[in-house]
Protein backbone atom coordinates (compact mmCIF):
# COMPACT_ATOMS: atom_id res chain seq x y z
CA UNK A 1 0.00 0.00 0.00
CA UNK A 2 1.14 3.33 -1.34
CA UNK A 3 0.25 5.71 1.94
CA UNK A 4 1.19 8.71 -0.76
CA UNK A 5 -1.40 7.53 -2.76
CA UNK A 6 -3.91 6.19 -0.70
CA UNK A 7 -3.86 8.37 2.62
CA UNK A 8 -6.74 11.15 3.12
CA UNK A 9 -9.13 12.23 5.34
CA UNK A 10 -12.87 11.95 3.90
CA UNK A 11 -13.69 15.12 1.72
CA UNK A 12 -16.66 16.66 0.93
CA UNK A 13 -19.02 17.62 3.63
CA UNK A 14 -21.21 14.41 4.08
CA UNK A 15 -22.42 12.54 7.53
CA UNK A 16 -18.70 11.21 7.27
CA UNK A 17 -16.60 13.78 5.59
CA UNK A 18 -13.26 14.83 8.05
CA UNK A 19 -15.02 18.56 7.81
CA UNK A 20 -17.89 17.05 9.97
CA UNK A 21 -16.43 15.03 12.26
CA UNK A 22 -12.91 17.28 13.26
CA UNK A 23 -14.29 18.37 16.26
CA UNK A 24 -11.52 16.41 18.79
CA UNK A 25 -8.69 18.11 15.88
CA UNK A 26 -10.19 21.28 16.65
CA UNK A 27 -10.06 20.94 20.30
CA UNK A 28 -6.43 20.11 20.44
CA UNK A 29 -6.06 23.12 18.28
CA UNK A 30 -7.63 25.30 21.10
CA UNK A 31 -5.84 23.63 23.87
CA UNK A 32 -2.42 24.12 22.46
CA UNK A 33 -3.00 28.03 21.42
CA UNK A 34 -0.99 29.20 24.39
CA UNK A 35 1.81 27.13 22.74
CA UNK A 36 1.35 28.27 19.50
CA UNK A 37 0.84 32.13 19.98
CA UNK A 38 4.06 31.84 22.45
CA UNK A 39 6.12 31.01 19.00
CA UNK A 40 3.99 32.99 16.19
CA UNK A 41 4.87 35.82 18.70
CA UNK A 42 8.25 35.17 18.91
CA UNK A 43 8.61 33.94 15.23
CA UNK A 44 7.27 37.92 14.61
CA UNK A 45 9.67 39.63 16.49
CA UNK A 46 12.54 37.58 15.60
CA UNK A 47 12.88 37.49 12.14
CA UNK A 48 9.65 39.48 10.65
CA UNK A 49 9.87 42.50 12.75
CA UNK A 50 13.70 43.52 12.33
CA UNK A 51 12.99 44.74 8.40
CA UNK A 52 10.42 41.98 6.81
CA UNK A 53 7.17 42.89 5.44
CA UNK A 54 6.25 39.27 4.70
CA UNK A 55 5.64 36.48 7.06
CA UNK A 56 5.54 32.85 5.50
CA UNK A 57 3.61 30.70 7.11
CA UNK A 58 3.16 26.80 6.40
CA UNK A 59 0.75 24.41 7.97
CA UNK A 60 1.19 20.52 7.25
CA UNK A 61 -0.84 18.17 6.93
CA UNK A 62 -4.18 20.82 6.75
CA UNK A 63 -6.75 18.68 5.41
CA UNK A 64 -10.00 19.67 4.39
CA UNK A 65 -12.29 21.20 6.94
CA UNK A 66 -13.11 24.02 9.07
CA UNK A 67 -10.19 23.41 11.08
CA UNK A 68 -7.64 24.41 7.97
CA UNK A 69 -8.51 28.03 8.33
CA UNK A 70 -9.22 27.64 11.84
CA UNK A 71 -5.29 27.61 12.54
CA UNK A 72 -4.82 30.40 10.07
CA UNK A 73 -6.70 33.02 11.25
CA UNK A 74 -5.21 32.46 14.95
CA UNK A 75 -1.85 33.17 13.63
CA UNK A 76 -2.72 36.31 11.61
CA UNK A 77 -4.97 37.75 14.50
CA UNK A 78 -1.81 36.95 17.39
CA UNK A 79 0.50 38.80 14.78
CA UNK A 80 -2.22 41.51 14.00
CA UNK A 81 -2.85 42.39 18.05
CA UNK A 82 0.91 42.80 18.11
CA UNK A 83 1.49 44.82 15.07
CA UNK A 84 -1.11 47.04 16.89
CA UNK A 85 0.58 47.09 20.62
CA UNK A 86 3.62 48.03 18.90
CA UNK A 87 1.80 50.58 16.62
CA UNK A 88 3.16 48.56 13.69
CA UNK A 89 1.38 47.91 9.93
CA UNK A 90 0.96 44.16 9.90
CA UNK A 91 2.99 42.26 7.53
CA UNK A 92 1.58 40.56 4.34
CA UNK A 93 1.15 37.12 5.42
CA UNK A 94 1.87 34.27 3.02
CA UNK A 95 -0.25 31.25 4.09
CA UNK A 96 0.76 27.87 2.56
CA UNK A 97 -1.31 24.95 3.02
CA UNK A 98 0.30 21.68 2.16
CA UNK A 99 -1.63 17.67 2.40
CA UNK A 100 -0.70 14.51 0.47
CA UNK A 101 -2.20 15.11 -2.95
CA UNK A 102 -5.12 13.22 -2.54
CA UNK A 103 -6.83 15.61 0.00
CA UNK A 104 -9.91 17.72 -0.88
CA UNK A 105 -8.13 20.93 -1.70
CA UNK A 106 -11.46 21.95 -3.89
CA UNK A 107 -13.64 22.23 -0.61
CA UNK A 108 -10.61 23.43 1.05
CA UNK A 109 -10.62 26.50 -1.40
CA UNK A 110 -14.26 26.35 -2.49
CA UNK A 111 -15.78 26.52 0.90
CA UNK A 112 -13.25 27.63 3.25
CA UNK A 113 -11.29 30.36 1.43
CA UNK A 114 -13.83 32.75 0.49
CA UNK A 115 -15.01 33.23 4.47
CA UNK A 116 -11.31 33.65 5.68
CA UNK A 117 -10.97 35.96 3.27
CA UNK A 118 -14.09 38.09 4.42
CA UNK A 119 -12.76 38.32 7.65
CA UNK A 120 -9.29 39.78 6.75
CA UNK A 121 -10.69 41.76 3.93
CA UNK A 122 -8.30 44.75 3.75
CA UNK A 123 -10.14 48.07 4.51
CA UNK A 124 -10.12 50.69 1.96
CA UNK A 125 -7.50 52.63 3.89
CA UNK A 126 -5.16 49.10 4.11
CA UNK A 127 -4.93 45.96 6.65
CA UNK A 128 -4.08 42.49 6.57
CA UNK A 129 -3.29 41.18 3.40
CA UNK A 130 -3.24 37.01 3.15
CA UNK A 131 -1.85 35.10 0.43
CA UNK A 132 -3.18 31.52 0.84
CA UNK A 133 -1.64 28.80 -1.86
CA UNK A 134 -1.84 24.85 -1.43
CA UNK A 135 0.91 22.71 -1.77
CA UNK A 136 0.37 18.94 -2.24
CA UNK A 137 3.34 16.45 -1.63
CA UNK A 138 4.47 14.30 1.37
CA UNK A 139 6.26 16.59 4.53
CA UNK A 140 8.39 13.78 4.60
CA UNK A 141 10.39 15.94 1.68
CA UNK A 142 11.06 19.21 0.40
CA UNK A 143 7.82 21.56 -0.24
CA UNK A 144 9.03 25.05 0.11
CA UNK A 145 12.30 26.88 -1.11
CA UNK A 146 15.50 27.15 1.13
CA UNK A 147 15.32 29.97 4.11
CA UNK A 148 11.31 30.73 3.20
CA UNK A 149 9.02 29.94 5.85
CA UNK A 150 9.13 31.79 9.27
CA UNK A 151 6.44 29.47 10.97
CA UNK A 152 5.59 26.08 10.48
CA UNK A 153 2.30 24.65 12.29
CA UNK A 154 1.28 20.68 12.12
CA UNK A 155 -1.74 19.22 14.22
CA UNK A 156 -2.64 15.56 14.29
CA UNK A 157 -0.46 14.61 10.76
CA UNK A 158 3.06 13.66 12.27
CA UNK A 159 2.40 10.27 13.56
CA UNK A 160 1.44 9.13 10.07
CA UNK A 161 4.36 7.47 8.80
CA UNK A 162 5.67 7.37 5.45
CA UNK A 163 4.77 4.18 4.79
CA UNK A 164 3.98 0.55 6.41
CA UNK A 165 6.60 -0.20 8.48
CA UNK A 166 8.62 -3.47 6.75
CA UNK A 167 9.03 -6.71 9.40
CA UNK A 168 5.18 -5.82 10.82
CA UNK A 169 3.99 -9.42 9.13
CA UNK A 170 3.96 -11.26 12.63
CA UNK A 171 1.51 -8.78 13.99
CA UNK A 172 -1.49 -10.86 12.19
CA UNK A 173 -4.94 -9.53 13.44
CA UNK A 174 -3.39 -6.72 15.61
CA UNK A 175 -3.69 -3.56 12.73
CA UNK A 176 -1.35 -1.63 15.22
CA UNK A 177 0.77 -1.73 18.07
CA UNK A 178 -1.04 -3.92 20.69
CA UNK A 179 -0.52 -5.52 23.66
CA UNK A 180 -0.21 -8.96 21.95
CA UNK A 181 2.65 -7.31 19.46
CA UNK A 182 5.60 -9.06 19.32
CA UNK A 183 8.87 -7.16 20.09
CA UNK A 184 10.11 -7.21 16.64
CA UNK A 185 7.01 -5.33 15.57
CA UNK A 186 6.96 -2.38 18.05
CA UNK A 187 10.36 -2.06 17.32
CA UNK A 188 10.00 -1.65 13.28
CA UNK A 189 7.37 0.86 14.26
CA UNK A 190 9.72 3.05 16.24
CA UNK A 191 12.01 2.62 13.35
CA UNK A 192 10.26 3.54 10.62
CA UNK A 193 8.58 6.37 13.24
CA UNK A 194 12.69 7.72 13.93
CA UNK A 195 13.29 7.72 10.18
CA UNK A 196 10.51 9.89 8.97
CA UNK A 197 10.74 12.03 11.91
CA UNK A 198 14.50 12.72 10.96
CA UNK A 199 13.63 13.12 7.37
CA UNK A 200 10.99 15.76 8.26
CA UNK A 201 13.34 17.71 10.83
CA UNK A 202 16.16 17.78 7.80
CA UNK A 203 13.87 18.91 5.23
CA UNK A 204 12.36 21.77 7.70
CA UNK A 205 15.96 22.74 8.58
CA UNK A 206 16.55 23.95 4.98
CA UNK A 207 13.42 25.78 4.37
CA UNK A 208 12.77 27.37 8.03
CA UNK A 209 14.98 30.54 8.59
CA UNK A 210 17.22 31.00 11.59
CA UNK A 211 15.25 31.73 14.42
CA UNK A 212 12.11 30.15 12.95
CA UNK A 213 9.46 28.31 14.86
CA UNK A 214 7.75 25.28 14.50
CA UNK A 215 4.80 24.07 16.96
CA UNK A 216 3.69 20.51 15.87
CA UNK A 217 1.34 18.09 17.61
CA UNK A 218 0.91 14.97 17.68
CA UNK A 219 -1.42 11.78 18.83
CA UNK A 220 0.86 10.28 21.16
CA UNK A 221 1.28 8.80 24.72
CA UNK A 222 2.44 9.75 28.13
CA UNK A 223 4.73 6.59 29.16
CA UNK A 224 7.54 5.16 26.82
CA UNK A 225 5.32 1.71 26.91
CA UNK A 226 4.39 1.75 22.71
CA UNK A 227 1.89 -0.93 23.27
CA UNK A 228 0.05 0.88 26.61
CA UNK A 229 -3.64 2.43 25.78
CA UNK A 230 -2.27 5.66 25.87
CA UNK A 231 -1.00 5.28 22.15
CA UNK A 232 -3.04 2.42 20.90
CA UNK A 233 -6.41 1.41 22.20
CA UNK A 234 -8.68 3.28 19.70
CA UNK A 235 -6.77 0.94 16.60
CA UNK A 236 -7.30 -2.61 19.36
CA UNK A 237 -10.56 -2.17 19.37
CA UNK A 238 -10.76 -1.22 15.53
CA UNK A 239 -8.71 -4.57 14.97
CA UNK A 240 -11.80 -6.63 17.25
CA UNK A 241 -14.32 -4.65 14.83
CA UNK A 242 -12.61 -6.58 11.60
CA UNK A 243 -11.97 -9.46 13.40
CA UNK A 244 -16.06 -9.92 13.83
CA UNK A 245 -16.36 -9.45 10.26
CA UNK A 246 -13.77 -12.37 9.44
CA UNK A 247 -15.74 -14.74 11.89
CA UNK A 248 -18.77 -14.05 9.60
CA UNK A 249 -17.31 -14.67 6.13
CA UNK A 250 -17.53 -10.74 5.38
CA UNK A 251 -13.95 -9.73 5.16
CA UNK A 252 -11.07 -13.04 4.62
CA UNK A 253 -8.54 -13.53 7.69
CA UNK A 254 -5.63 -13.14 5.58
CA UNK A 255 -6.94 -9.36 4.23
CA UNK A 256 -6.60 -8.88 7.83
CA UNK A 257 -3.06 -10.21 8.40
CA UNK A 258 -2.05 -8.25 5.83
CA UNK A 259 -2.82 -4.90 7.00
CA UNK A 260 -0.95 -2.51 9.14
CA UNK A 261 -2.00 1.11 10.02
CA UNK A 262 0.79 3.37 9.03
CA UNK A 263 1.22 5.44 12.03
CA UNK A 264 3.02 5.73 15.12
CA UNK A 265 2.21 7.37 18.93
CA UNK A 266 4.91 8.40 20.06
CA UNK A 267 5.92 9.60 23.32
CA UNK A 268 7.39 13.22 24.24
CA UNK A 269 11.14 11.43 25.07
CA UNK A 270 11.11 10.03 21.75
CA UNK A 271 10.04 13.58 20.29
CA UNK A 272 12.99 14.61 22.31
CA UNK A 273 15.66 12.17 21.46
CA UNK A 274 14.50 12.67 17.54
CA UNK A 275 15.32 16.59 17.48
CA UNK A 276 18.94 16.29 19.65
CA UNK A 277 19.81 13.61 16.93
CA UNK A 278 19.22 15.57 14.60
CA UNK A 279 20.26 18.87 15.64
CA UNK A 280 18.99 21.58 13.44
CA UNK A 281 16.44 22.73 16.16
CA UNK A 282 15.87 23.39 19.84
CA UNK A 283 13.07 22.32 22.14
CA UNK A 284 11.53 25.83 23.68
CA UNK A 285 8.12 23.78 25.12
CA UNK A 286 7.42 19.88 25.01
CA UNK A 287 3.72 19.14 26.64
CA UNK A 288 1.64 16.43 26.99
CA UNK A 289 -2.06 17.24 27.07
CA UNK A 290 -4.73 14.56 27.07
CA UNK A 291 -9.03 14.89 25.97
CA UNK A 292 -11.43 11.94 26.47
CA UNK A 293 -12.69 10.06 23.90
CA UNK A 294 -16.53 11.43 24.61
CA UNK A 295 -15.82 14.91 25.18
CA UNK A 296 -13.78 15.32 21.63
CA UNK A 297 -15.29 13.98 18.94
CA UNK A 298 -18.64 15.03 20.67
CA UNK A 299 -21.57 12.45 21.86
CA UNK A 300 -20.56 8.88 22.96
CA UNK A 301 -19.33 5.67 20.91
CA UNK A 302 -21.32 6.97 17.41
CA UNK A 303 -19.55 10.19 17.32
CA UNK A 304 -16.06 8.42 18.02
CA UNK A 305 -16.87 5.79 15.24
CA UNK A 306 -17.60 8.38 12.94
CA UNK A 307 -14.61 10.25 13.86
CA UNK A 308 -12.43 7.41 12.94
CA UNK A 309 -14.20 6.54 9.57
CA UNK A 310 -13.47 10.25 8.49
CA UNK A 311 -9.72 9.38 8.99
CA UNK A 312 -9.09 5.65 8.47
CA UNK A 313 -11.73 4.90 6.02
CA UNK A 314 -9.57 5.82 2.77
CA UNK A 315 -6.92 2.72 4.35
CA UNK A 316 -9.76 0.30 5.00
CA UNK A 317 -11.54 0.96 1.58
CA UNK A 318 -8.58 0.44 0.06
CA UNK A 319 -7.87 -2.46 1.25
CA UNK A 320 -10.94 -3.92 2.41
CA UNK A 321 -13.16 -2.91 -0.19
CA UNK A 322 -15.83 -0.18 -0.51
CA UNK A 323 -18.75 -2.81 0.32
CA UNK A 324 -18.33 -3.43 4.08
CA UNK A 325 -17.00 0.12 5.20
CA UNK A 326 -21.01 0.50 6.91
CA UNK A 327 -20.57 -2.99 8.19
CA UNK A 328 -17.63 -1.93 10.07
CA UNK A 329 -18.06 1.04 11.38
CA UNK A 330 -21.37 0.06 12.72
CA UNK A 331 -19.83 -3.19 14.41
CA UNK A 332 -17.26 -0.78 15.81
CA UNK A 333 -19.55 1.21 17.25
CA UNK A 334 -21.09 -1.23 19.24
CA UNK A 335 -17.39 -1.95 20.01
CA UNK A 336 -16.73 1.54 21.72
CA UNK A 337 -20.02 1.51 22.97
CA UNK A 338 -19.74 -1.05 25.31
CA UNK A 339 -16.10 -0.21 26.03
CA UNK A 340 -17.02 3.54 26.92
CA UNK A 341 -19.65 2.86 29.35
CA UNK A 342 -16.73 0.65 31.45
CA UNK A 343 -14.15 3.21 30.90
CA UNK A 344 -13.15 6.35 30.16
CA UNK A 345 -10.41 6.39 27.28
CA UNK A 346 -8.56 9.25 26.40
CA UNK A 347 -6.63 10.69 23.41
CA UNK A 348 -3.13 11.89 24.65
CA UNK A 349 -1.17 14.88 22.72
CA UNK A 350 2.32 15.96 22.08
CA UNK A 351 3.44 18.94 21.45
CA UNK A 352 6.89 20.36 20.89
CA UNK A 353 7.62 23.92 20.22
CA UNK A 354 11.23 24.21 18.49
CA UNK A 355 13.56 27.15 17.57
CA UNK A 356 15.64 27.00 14.21
CA UNK A 357 19.19 27.15 15.07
Amino acid sequence: MEVVQVLHMNGGSGDSSYANNSLVQRKVISMTKPITEAAITEAYTTTVFPGGDVMSIADLGCSCGPNTFFVAAELVRTVDNLCQKLGRRPPEFQISLNDLPGNDFNTVFQAMLPAFQEVFRPAVSGGTKCFVSGVPGSFYGRLFAAGSLHFVHSSYSLMWLSKVPEGVELNKVNIYIARATPRSVIDAYYKQFQVDFLTFLKCRSEEVVSRGKMVLTLLGRKGEDPSSKDGCYIWELLALALQKLVSKGRIEEQKLHSFHIPQYTPSPAEMAAAVAAEGSFAVDCLETTEITWASGCGDGAYDVAKCMRSVAESLLSEHFGKAVMDEVFDTYRQILSDRMAKEDPKFINVTISLTRK
